[in-house]
């Protein structure tokens, strides 16, 4: 293949056109507008938002829905630490990323010139990598190592340039994707399959809990003929309601905070745990409503494509390193070998319906306590009866929006694309931008508590911008509520900081911005309101006006302690003086 001359900044949209990069969401700058004039001609869309934050959050569940690495940029120092926040929420979550970072130039370096940040060092702990251009002639070849190890290890890679390397010439081949990382995985070693095989098939009480690995894999479908094969319920891992089929007999439901008891009791009484596609984090699998779930001497076969999560949080039997997809095929093949015909456990089934059953009655009826004016419960049971089985939903961080995890179920190409557990508020509606970037012919939806629709608003104007008909679902409560039921529980209410002053309405304010505003505060008129934005096809606040006296319960109880105070003037703040 011949080099060819180009400049640095042609070398970095050729690299871009090769990973198929249609769009780079950021703020526009001086220090790449080089590069940026290029991308018109080169059929690349810059996506403007209204706060870098945004741009990486909504990259991340681009990503998410479509597989392809998202791409984001912003101005040198300021522009660029404004995606702190997102870019470790995207790393947390595995997604892949790549942030163009460019750089202060390098005669100034060291001077504290404007604009001047040691970026890599900012990003080195919250990245899989930072990548530094050290020479305009490596301008192309770095950003294929950028690209190489965000799909290799799962998450965001910082590629940094000095905004000077831009410019000058270069000789350069432009090479695709295939000659310098491989997207195929493996389904893990023969030994680990087998022993695999061999556990499951002596199960008595075997377990599914199935994660991101599985939805980024397209592997449900197998993971229900596993399922099948063994009358074995499936768990979702925390905020993954996508993970498996909600209408499928053996989903007993997610884990984690907000969970599903069903899914709970289930774990808890199992001998052998196929955890396919999850690191099995530490807070996803917290006690929850006083049930320790994850059983201690159940027998772990645990698959995940980075070695580094096989056993991090949980001592393991089988640990498969392995493409979730690849590795429960070889299983599948392997339990249909050894065993022909599928276990069906009649008595097993019933158990199973009888927990779905059960647990669908306690949501149902915690929905219909009456609030004033509307119950958030009652608001996400409502949405989640509305909304269509192909919507992709976003939630964001707080007690409205985890209290969703309770809630939202997910069938055919149905999506749920969550914060996760760097737990950062704000996310929501940027994400559900993104995923509408990556899936135009979807109803995708946010859910977000006034706290959190405080920090993205904004986005709104984006929104109008680029045509995208998300719908917001603010959750209208006048608090920090997650935070408010900390104050409640731990600290005999008295409230700091917990309330929140907002405008009389979001409605006119969304309509200032060019978008639907719709506001409702009767239960009925949720679902209704719903249909009939998602059915406009236009970007929609859907405020919906919620009693902010009910609670979930606090995320962790061994978080917060009652208050000891030693001080005279502090005294009567102990609690042992409260009355």
């Amino acid at each position: 293949m011949t080099k060819l001359k180009m400049t640095p900044s042609e070398a970095i949209v050729e690299t871009l056109l090769q990973e198929k990069v249609e769009h780079v969401t950021g703020i526009v700058g001086s220090a790449f507008m080089d590069m940026l004039d290029l991308f018109p001609t080169a059929g690349i869309h810059f996506i403007p938002v209204r706060h870098e934050q945004s741009a990486a959050h909504m990259e991340d569940a681009y990503t998410r829905v479509t597989g392809k690495c998202g791409v984001c940029v912003g101005q040198n120092g300021p522009g660029i630490t404004n995606m702190v926040t997102s870019v470790a929420a995207a790393n947390m979550a595995h997604t892949p990323l790549v942030v163009i970072s460019p750089s202060a130039g390098t005669p100034t370096i060291g001077w504290d010139g404007f604009q001047e940040c040691d970026q890599v060092s900012v990003f080195r702990a919250i990245t899989k990598a930072t990548v530094r251009v050290p020479h305009p002639k490596r301008a192309a070849d770095c950003l294929r190592t950028a690209f190489r190890i965000a799909y290799a290890e799962r998450g965001a890679v910082l590629y940094d340039i000095p905004r000077d390397y831009f410019y000058g010439e270069l000789e350069e081949r432009i090479l695709a994707p295939h000659q310098y990382r491989v997207d195929a995985r493996g389904c893990g070693s023969r030994e680990s399959l087998n022993r695999a095989v061999e556990l499951l098939a002596q199960a008595q009480r075997p377990v599914i809990v199935s994660g991101r690995g599985v939805v980024d894999s397209q592997a449900k479908d197998i993971v229900a003929k596993i399922a099948e094969h063994l009358t074995a319920p499936v768990a979702v891992t925390y905020l993954h309601n996508d993970g498996f089929y909600a209408d499928h007999e053996l989903m007993v439901g997610p884990i984690g905070y907000m969970g599903s008891k069903a899914a709970m009791y289930s774990l808890q009484e199992a001998d052998v745990i196929l955890a396919i596609g999850t690191r099995l984090s530490v807070f996803g699998t917290l006690p929850q409503y006083d049930i320790h779930y994850f059983p201690e001497d159940a027998k772990i076969i645990q698959i995940d494509i980075n070695p580094k999560h096989i056993a991090r949080t949980h001592p393991v039997e089988v640990g498969i390193v392995g493409d979730a997809k690849e590795a429960s095929l070889e299983i599948l093949k392997g339990l249909e070998a050894k065993i022909p015909q599928p276990q069906i456990n009649e008595e097993r089934l019933n158990q199973i319906s009888a927990r779905q059953q059960d647990w669908e009655e306690e949501t149902v009826n915690l929905a219909m306590v009456d609030g004033n004016p509307i119950n958030p419960r009652r608001a996400l049971l409502e949405i989640q009866r509305a909304l269509p089985q192909n919507a992709i939903v976003a939630t964001d961080i707080g007690n409205v929006a985890s209290t969703a995890n309770t809630y939202l179920r997910f069938r055919d190409k149905g999506m749920h694309i969550a914060a996760l557990t760097f737990g950062n508020t704000g996310f929501a509606y940027p994400a559900a931008l993104g995923a509408q970037l990556g899936r135009p012919e979807a109803p995708v939806a946010a859910i977000i508590g006034d706290g959190a629709w405080g920090m993205s608003l904004h986005e709104v104007s984006t929104a109008v911008e680029q045509n995208l008909p998300v719908v917001a679902c603010v959750f209208r409560n006048g608090a920090w509520c997650a935070e408010k039921k900390n104050q409640v529980d731990f600290y005999n209410n008295r409230f700091v900081g917990a309330d929140i002053p907002n405008p009389e309405s979001f409605v006119p304010v969304a309509q200032a911005m060019g978008a639907q505003g719709i506001r409702v505060d009767s239960p009925s008129q949720v679902g209704e309101a719903l249909d009939q934005a998602l059915k406009s096809r236009k970007p929609t606040v859907l405020e919906i006006v919620c009693d902010g006296t009910q609670l979930a319960p606090p995320f962790r109880k061994d978080a917060l302690a009652l208050p000891t105070r030693h001080l005279p003037q502090y005294s009567h703040l102990d609690y042992k003086n409260w009355e």
